[in-house]
């Protein structure tokens, strides 16, 4: 069988960072500007810190972000923002509460005046709060039917247990509950300059960006609540979770496995160590259960990170009759890759995607506006990209073994699957202990 050869990469070059400013203004909020000049168009990511906020009103709170100020009506601000090329909008993670948006590059300036508009003075009124609302109760119901979202529910609580974020999703029932006027409060106490970070991407001057958003941003001030989330547990591998789903004619297997944030020595060999494992197309896992087995269309593992922990997720869809065939294919790939290293060309694949996944995310305005704006609000800049490159670049097969060994081992894993217990327990409890248990 002849050996592909893979092409050159570019020397692996130092990444070329374009031109950006940074000012941290008297209110405590970030400013980063950031040039890039390719389309006449600027992107904008604002992180607010939001963590152990209540869960319903801050998620109702993110949709209903837009629904108006005390001088324009939703309408009116979907329209300004048009007149500019462009639009706002607002969601949540378990940290933050991020907005985005991006407009013409000569809108910067209306757009960072309708953005100051929603930020100091919120109207949330109550028909429109009640549309969201509604909207925001649907969409959940409609998440709460899907096997993935009851998958993954069930591995978090399984992963965090009284942590934070062990619930992401909250209950209709909560949301139903909320008011306008709660809204406006957790807006007054939460959506706050201090330790917030504004990312502008696009076609401009800097400095002179900075100096708009100073100027439209000035009004917006005051010091938020603390908000800061304790450090997540260790994971606690112990029998696995077995979620009934009867009738189901598929399985959601998920486990997750210890990470270490982005900046620990380690991390650039465990990404190495997750892309030969599971981490894209030509891994060792998909090509098991996807290519030579058919057990799966889209098996896929991912390091997540969360300002206070890190986790690796691996998940996969599979038929319910081939449930434990499948469990038992990913233990034994997590075994090989654990004990065994990977070999040169392998290793060499998994790098050179490591590499090129990383200067594609930076090669478009919103691409890079999203990577600098995530890490800053790990308290990382651009740079961190030159050096993340370098650190892919030099890791050795015995540091991604080493990595692999620490992290990869299926011992310590946290399993979870999704599925028809009647037909799928008996297969399962043949690999491991298994103990019944709700989403």
């Amino acid at each position: 069988m002849s050996v592909k050869t893979l092409p050159d990469l570019v020397p692996d070059s130092k990444i070329k960072l374009p031109k950006q400013a940074e000012r941290t203004l008297s209110s405590g909020l970030t400013v980063i500007a950031i040039r890039r000049p390719a389309v006449p168009l600027v992107e904008l990511r604002l992180r607010v810190p939001f963590g152990r906020a209540p869960l319903a009103r801050a998620t109702l709170l993110s949709q209903a972000l837009f629904t108006g100020t005390a001088t324009m009506s939703s309408i009116d601000i979907a329209a300004e923002l048009q007149a500019v090329g462009g639009g706002l909008s607002a969601g949540l993670d378990p940290d933050r509460l991020l907005i985005t948006g991006n407009s013409l590059a000569a809108g910067l300036d209306r757009m960072l005046e309708i953005l100051a508009a929603v930020l100091t003075d919120p109207a949330y009124p109550a028909d429109e709060v009640g549309t969201e609302r509604d909207r925001l109760v649907d969409h959940i119901q409609v998440a709460q039917s899907q096997p993935a979202h009851l998958a993954r529910t069930a591995l978090l609580k399984r992963m965090y247990g009284k942590h934070p974020y062990a619930v992401q999703t909250p209950e209709p029932e909560q949301v139903r509950g909320v008011r306008p006027g709660q809204l406006r409060t957790l807006h007054a106490e939460r959506v706050r300059p201090e330790g917030s970070v504004l990312v502008l991407v696009g076609d401009i001057n800097v400095e002179k960006a900075i100096d708009a958003a100073e100027k439209a941003l000035g009004d917006w001030i005051g010091s938020g609540r603390d908000g800061a989330v304790p450090p997540t547990p260790a994971l606690e591998p112990g029998p696995l979770l077995l979620v009934d789903r009867p009738a189901s004619v598929q399985s959601s297997l998920r486990m997750a496995l210890p990470a270490v944030p982005r900046t620990d020595p380690d991390h650039a060999a465990l990404q190495l160590a997750n892309m030969v494992f599971g981490g894209y197309f030509s891994s060792r896992w998909v090509e098991n259960i996807r290519e030579d087995k058919g057990y799966t269309y889209g098996p896929h593992t991912a390091i997540e990170h969360f300002v206070a922990g890190s986790s690796l997720v691996v998940a996969a869809e599979v038929a319910t009759e081939v449930t434990g065939p499948a469990l038992l294919e990913t233990l034994y790939e997590l075994g090989r890759i654990a004990s065994l290293p990977p070999g040169e060309e392998e290793l060499e694949q998994a790098r050179r995607y490591a590499l090129g996944t990383l200067r594609l995310g930076m090669s478009t305005q919103a691409g890079l506006a999203g990577l600098a704006s995530i890490y800053a609000s790990f308290g990382l800049r651009l740079d961190y990209l030159t050096e993340h490159s370098a650190a892919l670049a030099a890791a050795t097969r015995e540091q991604v073994a080493e990595a692999a060994a620490r992290y990869l081992a299926p011992s310590r894993a946290v399993s979870v699957v999704l599925g028809d217990a009647e037909k799928v327990e008996g297969q399962l409890s043949a690999l491991t202990s298994v103990e019944r248990g709700a989403a």
